[in-house]
């Protein structure tokens, strides 16, 4: 029996731990949760340091991250207005995954590359 064949596998449709793993195996989340573990950052400051992302979704990625726990969202009662996102202690705690993901990409990225280009189309 392998691992993955017992009950309470992630991958089981009624296991609560698959939705973590679908929270953090979206793209944007994976880098948002990365980019806010050095402390707290206004929309704007995620959109310039992320880079690729458009408005609409990192608002959409932020909203889905604290509707889950993982972000809470500040909004400080200044002129002009002023809104920081943070990692609650949930969220901080998966920096640790993330990290070997981002660490893992780094050590692979090219080989995922070299993949790509010597794929045969067919």
């Amino acid at each position: 029996m392998s691992t993955f064949d017992r009950p309470g596998d992630v991958f089981l449709a009624d296991c609560p731990a698959r939705l973590a793993v679908e929270i953090l195996s979206d793209k944007w989340s994976v880098v948002v949760v990365y980019a806010l573990g050095n402390g707290p950052r206004r929309h704007g400051e995620l959109k310039a340091l992320i880079g690729g992302v458009s408005t609409k979704m990192l608002t959409q990625t932020l909203r889905r991250l604290q509707h889950h726990g993982l972000v809470r969202r500040e909004a400080f009662a200044e002129a002009p207005p002023r809104v920081e996102y943070t990692l609650t202690d949930l969220g901080k705690s998966a920096l640790e995954p993330v990290d070997a993901l981002c660490r893992w990409a780094e050590q692979n990225g090219d080989a995922v590359l070299d993949a790509q280009e010597s794929e045969v189309p067919g």
